[in-house]
């Protein structure tokens, strides 16, 4: 019954289309001309569309979804589409898949529910996050019947059935906690796919019971973190103007249907609200919401779209009757016009010692954007890069004041294999002779490679994988000591904890009991001895100079606003501002935060990762860190003092016999 009831709202046609239903297609390309709005999505480029490609109304998306869902249909059984959609999408609720929402809504097993309650989950695909029963049981309502009467229609129910379904009563199962949200999306699919990795499809039948590392404190400030400074940036950015436009009829019902049309197959985006402008003037804006409320803003509302509301404005950015807006409440409580960011970021945190993941934000929101950016986004890293390359050196016998050269460098084309280049640095000035410290601390570009040229690039590259990085993402040239590789923010946070912890690999963790209903133990997690990759005064060393970027550098607002000495990071701007980074430690917890274009493209003129990351992780850090004591590492043996910066103690007895050296720190 549930395919049946699911095929009916969502795709009735889906055993006789290959991918793309034309028939729908035309149907809701006259439906626009007549200023409606209907999807003409099938199953399979919904499944295109919500695990492989952003939610954006856009043609480069639609012809992406398209060609995709062709893709799919050539690799899978019809069978086969519909199980693995019917099991993975999303419903609301922290529940992917029919049946887990039949036991979160229902209490009981798929194939135990009424007809009713098969209809209202069938209607959930739509906007699982706003229209759920739990959410807003109106709504689910109002859906359920939608998709009774298709079945109706279509002779997959009776007239009794049918009669008899609308009337029954549907009793959602009570969860006194069901409503303590941790904006968990992201964690509850990244556990669902390690869950079905080891369990298959018994993931989505055994009744499993999940214990993650995530603290809800945690993801709250992260998710918090990340919502604030991604609308910071896109505001810097401008208004691009309203998502789409419909006509509303001048009959009062028909009006009512259209709008309500327009707006179903735009989920709210938490405290996003799609709306409909009913009414424009550059001082008032009156609009309908997707429950049926008219809400009026005015002035203090309307300055983010001051310029849409002009009668100057262009026709892509002009608001005005028909235009399909998103709207929010601020801090006092009052509507405002604002709008989705375009831009992707992310954010993850983890227990240095232990690797235990403790806050995991894969994108600004789980309804528009389903791709993890937190593990799925392979993006170059930038200056993020470059302490793991500093490290390198010290293990080739370099030390933090070994003087290299910040002066004009040119790498001939017999080299590069393709032409001549020379690298420069952010500021486009030369420092001449600068400390191995100094050119970490202040990300000197060509400093940097120079220091690679003197290592050696199979060197490098091996070296790497110390951190658990993919060698073989990373380029077989000197760009590499720029960050022109491929990595994850995950592999820089497991990266970073190394520095962190003294020296010792980690491997991110993120579930640390598995159980069934009956408490069957099927995993859990042992602690086990760390490996060591680095030497422990290696890690010391890259460690103070990464403080020096908080105290000195280009992090300085990390140690002036949180108030703390025990704070090391690095920020990582790429090529063009396409990508932004930070990667930073206090009191034993690592966080990374990045952001930038699914499609790259410039962040704009004048950002930087110290701009669009570096106030993620520190509004983050406000929160994670006030009950953690600050901590810094002890002096490992094995070090001394050189004309004021540490070296290994067996270069100075070997070979440097006159330089001034004591054991204080610096």
């Amino acid at each position: 019954m549930m395919k049946n009831a699911l095929l009916a709202i969502e795709d009735s046609r889906f055993y006789e289309h290959s991918g793309i239903d034309w028939f729908r297609v035309a149907g809701a390309a006259l439906s626009h001309l007549h200023g409606r709005h209907q999807g003409g999505s099938t199953i399979t480029m919904q499944l295109a569309r919500n695990f492989f490609l952003k939610s954006e109304q856009s043609i480069s998306r639609k012809i992406g979804e398209a060609l995709l869902a062709y893709k799919i249909e050539s690799t899978f059984s019809k069978d086969k589409i519909l199980e693995v959609y019917m099991n993975q999408i999303y419903l609301g609720e922290r529940s992917f898949g029919f049946e887990a929402a039949a036991e979160t809504y229902f209490g009981k097993s798929l194939k135990d529910l009424s007809i009713a309650q098969t209809a209202m989950l069938a209607g959930l695909p739509q906007s699982p996050g706003s229209h759920n029963p739990i959410a807003n049981f109106k709504r689910a309502k109002l859906r359920q019947k939608v998709v009774l009467r298709r079945m109706y229609e279509l002779g997959h129910i009776t007239e009794k059935q049918y009669q008899d379904a609308i009337k029954e009563a549907d009793l959602i199962k009570e969860h006194p906690n069901q409503r303590i949200d941790m904006h968990s999306a992201y964690v509850a699919e990244f556990v669902r796919q390690m869950l079905y990795a080891q369990y298959k499809d018994h993931a989505y039948t055994q009744g499993f019971i999940v214990i993650t590392t995530v603290h809800k404190s945690s993801q709250d400030a992260a998710y918090n973190a990340i919502r604030r400074n991604t609308l910071i940036y896109d505001h810097r950015r401008g208004y691009r103007g309203p998502e789409s436009f419909v006509e509303i009829p001048p009959d009062a019902v028909e009006a009512d249907d259209t709008i309500q049309d327009a707006l179903d197959d735009r989920p709210d985006c938490d405290d996003f609200i799609p709306a409909v402008v009913l009414a424009a003037s550059e001082n008032r804006v009156q609009l309908r919401n997707a429950h049926g409320e008219d809400i009026i803003i005015g002035n203090s509302g309307l300055k983010f779209v001051a310029a849409a509301l002009r009668p100057s404005a262009s026709a892509k950015l002009r608001i005005h009757r028909g235009s399909i807006v998103r709207i929010a409440k601020r801090d006092s409580e009052q509507w405002e016009i604002t709008q989705l960011p375009l831009v992707a970021s992310a954010f993850v945190s983890l227990e240095a010692n232990t690797g235990a993941i403790q806050s995991m934000i894969g994108g600004f929101d789980f309804s528009v954007q389903k791709m993890n950016h937190v593990t799925q986004a392979w993006r170059q890293p930038g200056s993020v890069i470059k302490p793991f390359f500093y490290s390198a050196a010290l293990e080739a016998g370099f030390s933090p004041s070994t003087i290299i050269d910040d002066t004009p460098l040119t790498i001939q084309a017999s080299e590069t294999n393709y032409k001549a280049w020379s690298p420069q640095n952010h500021d486009g000035k030369f420092e001449g002779p600068i400390s191995m410290r100094r050119a970490l601390a202040r990300s000197r570009n060509v400093a940097s490679v120079r220091l690679l040229k003197s290592m050696t690039i199979p060197y490098a590259r091996t070296y790497l994988e110390r951190f658990s990085f993919d060698s073989s993402k990373q380029p077989n040239n000197l760009t590499i000591a720029l960050g022109t590789g491929q990595v994850t923010p995950l592999q820089i946070a497991s990266g970073f904890a190394t520095f962190a912890n003294g020296g010792l690999q980690i491997q991110p963790f993120m579930i640390s009991r598995i159980t069934d209903m009956s408490g069957k133990v099927f995993f859990e997690r042992k602690d086990t001895p760390l490996p060591r990759v680095l030497d422990p005064r290696n890690a010391f060393i890259i460690d103070s100079i990464l403080r020096d970027v908080t105290q000195s550098g280009t992090a300085t607002r990390a140690s002036l606003q949180l108030k703390r000495n025990d704070l090391a990071g690095k920020t990582g701007t790429t090529s063009n501002a396409f990508d932004g980074w930070y990667a930073g430690y206090g009191g034993g917890l690592v966080g990374v935060a990045w952001m930038g274009y699914d499609t790259p493209r410039t962040l704009g003129q004048h950002e930087y990762g110290a701009s669009v990351a570096l106030p993620i992780w520190i509004d983050y850090m406000k929160t994670a860190l006030l009950d953690r004591p600050i901590s810094l590492p002890p002096t490992p043996d094995g070090l001394l003092i050189a004309n004021g910066d540490w070296m290994y103690q067996e270069y100075l007895l070997n070979g440097e016999p006159h330089l001034q050296y004591d054991t204080s720190p610096p």
